[in-house]
């Protein structure tokens, strides 16, 4: 399913809804104790990390880095070591937080340089830009979209991986094994409806998809370019201020492109979830049921079969303190992956702001990969990943912050000789950035 496709098909289906409130009166703005939440195991958007004092809209910002960093393993082994280098990286980026009555929207978009001083040949220029935008056709009907492109050649090549967004619902990987610097290509989006029909109802539909492409094949043998594609749909019920119940279906086509052919993974979930809400600001979230398998590697027969799929997940933001936590077990494939796998995959993130200009985070995630095709078919690259990150962040001035930070990450799949061979990664790095911010409008 395209992006396209997921788009298209969720407009058609608000074109009734807008007809409805097509007056465009002010009472479309999202006010209003009776407007229900959307739970995070139906929720392609996740939980965000993002600090109080980091969140605000109408404005336009920017910001340029200077990075030194260093790596114990960047191209994999050579002569049974692996090769380590520093790196120097160049990153401007610029971003655009606009919010109205009826739309909120946020755009940015971030160019990097990097240099390596060793193994020039793999000095690289990256291009990373993300789309958020959630917009009311009316009081109770809310159409969001989501997309993220990223062109490097290094998943470590970012300031700070405490960052980034933590997944409450099912979804299959953009990236499930890391490679060394290599070429690629990762670009992810959804779309999702939800439409709040009655004081305690809701029904929702998403559409997503996401796609990996190495550039050039013979820096990771044993890794394949992928797709995915999902849809779903929800009910939605609150019982109470603070709990809520309902029930989802999901339908994944995930593809593998490795060199001997190409790989078809269909599951469908059918998921029952609760979400209590202790407060405003903090949430668990649990889902559960059954999923079926699907799965197309030729020449061996197609593979069916059941297994349960569960998630669980917590978020809880304050004005200092920002934590979110998930687990989920499903089948999934693709992410550089051949085949398809039963999953179980764990990833939390704290950020703390200490005092008025220190800030640090914390993140750290595991995932184990098992084969689900029979003994007698051709081995398979499963394996696991138990990776962690910690940085913290000085505000010297208006206009000026450093920051230092550590990743480590162990990988093990055996029948992935680029990673099998050094499966440790050791990065550190230290950073200035220059970064400023004008209301709109002014």
């Amino acid at each position: 399913m395209s992006i396209r496709a997921c788009l298209g098909t969720l407009l058609v289906m608000s074109l009734p809804l807008l007809a409805q409130n097509s007056s465009g009166t002010s009472d479309a703005s999202p006010t209003g104790e009776d407007r229900m939440a959307v739970p995070a195991s139906v929720n392609t958007e996740g939980y965000s990390v993002a600090l109080g004092s980091e969140t605000r809209s109408n404005y336009v910002s920017g910001a340029i880095s200077f990075t030194s960093a260093y790596s114990d393993n960047i191209l994999g082994s050579a002569n049974g070591k692996p090769v380590s280098d520093e790196s120097y990286s160049i990153s401007p980026s610029i971003s655009l937080d606009k919010s109205t009555p009826r739309l909120q929207s946020m755009f940015t978009y971030s160019p990097g340089f990097t240099f390596y001083q060793h193994t020039s040949d793999r000095n690289q220029a990256d291009h990373n830009f993300t789309t958020q935008i959630q917009y009311w056709l009316s009081p109770h009907v809310t159409i969001s979209l989501q997309d993220a492109f990223h062109k490097t050649s290094s998943f470590f090549n970012q300031p700070n991986p405490t960052d980034n967004p933590v997944p409450g619902s099912i979804q299959p990987p953009t990236v499930a094994v890391v490679a060394p610097v290599a070429d690629q290509l990762s670009n992810t989006g959804s779309a999702q409806l939800n439409y709040q029909f009655g004081i305690n109802s809701m029904v929702g539909a998403s559409g997503s998809f996401g796609n990996l492409h190495y550039l050039d094949s013979a820096q990771v043998p044993g890794l394949s370019d992928s797709s995915s594609s999902s849809a779903s749909a929800f009910y939605n019920h609150r019982i109470s201020k603070k709990h809520y119940v309902g029930a989802t279906y999901q339908f994944q086509r995930i593809l593998a492109y490795p060199a001997e052919g190409q790989s078809e993974t269909l599951t469908h979930a059918f998921l029952g979830f609760y979400t209590v809400y202790l407060k405003p600001n903090l949430s668990i979230s649990f889902s559960g049921g059954p999923q079926r398998l699907e799965l197309t590697l030729a020449p061996f027969p197609v593979t069916h079969s059941w297994s349960p799929a569960a998630t669980a997940s917590v978020g809880w933001q304050s004005g200092h303190t920002s934590l979110a936590a998930s687990y989920a077990r499903t089948v999934t494939g693709g992410g550089g992956l051949i085949a398809a796998y039963h999953s179980n995959s764990a990833i939390a993130s704290i950020r703390q702001q200490l005092t008025r200009n220190w800030n640090a985070g914390i993140s750290g995630d595991y995932s184990i990969y098992k084969d689900v095709t029979p003994l007698f078919f051709a081995p398979r690259s499963g394996g696991h990943t138990v990776s962690g990150g910690a940085s913290i962040q000085r505000q010297v001035g208006e206009h000026l912050s450093m920051e230092a930070g550590y990743t480590r990450m162990y990988q093990s799949y055996g029948n992935i000789t680029i990673i099998s061979t050094t499966p440790d990664t050791n990065r550190g790095w230290i950073s200035i950035s220059y970064h400023f911010a004008r209301p709109l409008g002014r």
